[in-house]
């Protein structure tokens, strides 16, 4: 399943969560399902433990970090229950790579920009997980391993684990799976993130060649008689875009709409965080700790929205470039052809959470506002 669009590190990403099709994608699925599910267990049970005790400060910190878990949980669920949609995407995105032989060098552009955009969300999320750890590590040393216990421990991750895991020699062991698991977690995470900037930028590309086609329609050819052919081009490309972005939208609704409503409660809950961070003695190690963490989640939430702006905008000015073009020359079966085109083309194309509400920059701001005011209600309840 070749494609000249997604860069290495995600494909391997994408092929060690099952996502991408092979022969082994069965067994990935089978591994993960595994890993995910005891953790997820394990952390409910703590939530659940702790849900009606005073400690609502530790509460929030054990919500923050068992939201996120669920999440990617359900998106690989998702992913794998709609591998035809993805695989019938990546069969798209090559058959438009080779039928845009004219204007290979601006898809090639968007392959750069698609890349520097997946290396930078990588570099992000794995660079936050070791901060994440380091500065855990480097409070559990200065308490000392041997001064752990089952009431004074606090895991990487909050779990509910017999007393015989905060023996020192296993403690070390469980910090050490703990820290694997995070890595995993996050690589899969910016995996998928950066998925959807690469489909997205790949329509942007298609949807910038058929505004080059338009551009290309000077006087001089329309004298000399268009060929048939460039405008059954134009009419095919412009049909594949609105395939594709359905394609996009069948594999990301549902994933969107548990991002908005899970971004908003971890936002919420670390945004908490980091205000009680204030008050501690300790409030320099717990910023480091919990900033980068709130910037992975922040910015996960932004790119689902910043993408369905992008992809809206994008699909509205195929009819701008239409109507700026010399259609009112052409003959009249030809100039039908492109005023065909301003009209199918003035439905813009979007990313829904659910089918509910459409994604964009409005909505990411509305989120925030909405993490914020939640923040402040369980400020004045601490």
């Amino acid at each position: 399943m070749p494609t000249k669009n997604i860069i290495r590190p995600v494909e391997i990403g994408l092929r060690f969560t099952g996502i991408w099709p092979s022969a082994y994608e069965n067994f990935f699925r089978l591994l993960w399902v595994l890993m995910m599910s005891p953790t997820l267990v394990i952390q409910y049970w703590y939530v659940r433990n702790r849900f009606n005790s005073e400690n609502l400060v530790d509460l929030i910190e054990c919500v923050s970090c068992a939201v996120p878990y669920a999440l990617i949980f359900l998106k690989l669920v998702t992913f794998w229950n709609k591998r035809r949609v993805f695989k019938t995407i990546l069969i798209a995105m090559d058959a438009d790579w080779d039928n845009t032989s004219i204007t290979k060098d601006l898809m090639a552009e968007k392959v750069k920009l698609s890349t520097r955009c997946s290396q930078l969300v990588l570099s992000i999320y794995v660079f936050a997980v070791f901060t994440y750890s380091l500065v855990y590590i480097n409070g559990i040393r200065s308490t000392g391993y041997n001064n752990i216990s089952a009431e004074s421990a606090e895991l990487l991750i909050k779990m509910e684990l017999p007393s015989v895991a905060y023996e020192s020699l296993n403690f070390q062991y469980v910090i050490i799976a703990q820290i694997c698991q995070l890595l995993l977690v996050a690589f899969a995470i910016a995996t998928m993130d950066s998925l959807l900037i690469t489909l997205i930028l790949h329509v942007g590309g298609q949807i910038e060649v058929i505004h080059q086609v338009l551009a290309g329609i000077q006087l001089k050819g329309i004298k000399r008689g268009l060929q048939k052919s460039t405008f059954k081009y134009l009419f095919k490309k412009h049909q594949n875009i609105i395939d594709f972005t359905k394609y996009i939208e069948s594999l990301f609704s549902f994933i969107a709409l548990m991002q908005m409503v899970c971004n908003t409660i971890s936002i919420c809950c670390i945004g908490f965080m980091m205000m009680i961070s204030f008050d501690s003695n300790d409030n320099v190690r717990m910023m480091i700790k919990i900033f980068f963490f709130y910037l992975c989640i922040a910015m996960e939430a932004f790119i689902f929205c910043y993408s369905g702006e992008y992809l809206s905008n994008k699909s509205t000015s195929i009819h701008i470039a239409a109507y700026n073009s010399l259609w009112y020359l052409l003959k009249p079966d030809d100039g039908r052809i492109i005023i065909l085109l301003i009209a199918r083309s003035q439905k813009k194309s979007t990313i829904t959470a659910g089918n509910v509400i459409d994604l964009s920059l409005e909505r990411f701001t509305g989120l925030m506002k909405a993490s914020a005011s939640y923040i402040s209600i369980l400020r004045a309840m601490c």
